[in-house]
């Protein structure tokens, strides 16, 4: 079905906010996959990386991104290009969080960069050299 209701939209939580699937070649049959993400206040993401490229625009709040060793402070209205296979963080305000819509090409991995997983990290995350596409980009 090309229409997605708010109702029928996939949700997936994390220990960092709420994942909302709002279209992907197994919900509405699209050709890209868009989420949208709900962080809390003051998450501190996981080193990660995608070997594709992602674009983030965030809608309210506000984050700062560590990609490939710099720092950007973000905030509603602006948008980032987030280059495949490039290290990557992000730290939500600490008072409001933030919200954001992601657009990616389908079936993108997340990994970790150096290889290693963090000793707290959650299942949803890949683990040691594992490559993996998460629930909400399905």
């Amino acid at each position: 079905m090309p229409v997605v209701m708010s109702a029928d939209a996939r949700q997936v939580r994390t220990p960092n906010g709420l994942m909302t699937t709002l279209a992907s070649p197994t919900q509405g049959r699209a050709g890209q996959v868009m989420w949208r993400v709900d962080a809390n206040p003051g998450m501190e993401g996981p080193v990660h990386a995608a070997d594709r490229e992602l674009v983030w625009t965030w809608l309210a709040g506000g984050a700062v991104v560590e990609l490939g060793g710099e720092r950007f402070e973000v905030g509603a209205g602006d948008t980032m290009v987030l280059p495949a296979d490039v290290s990557r963080q992000m730290f939500a305000d600490a008072e409001h969080g933030f919200v954001s819509i992601v657009v990616a090409p389908p079936g993108v991995e997340v990994y970790n960069p150096s290889g290693e997983s963090a000793p707290d990290a959650c299942d949803l995350a890949p683990k040691g050299t594992d490559r993996t596409v998460p629930p909400w980009m399905a």
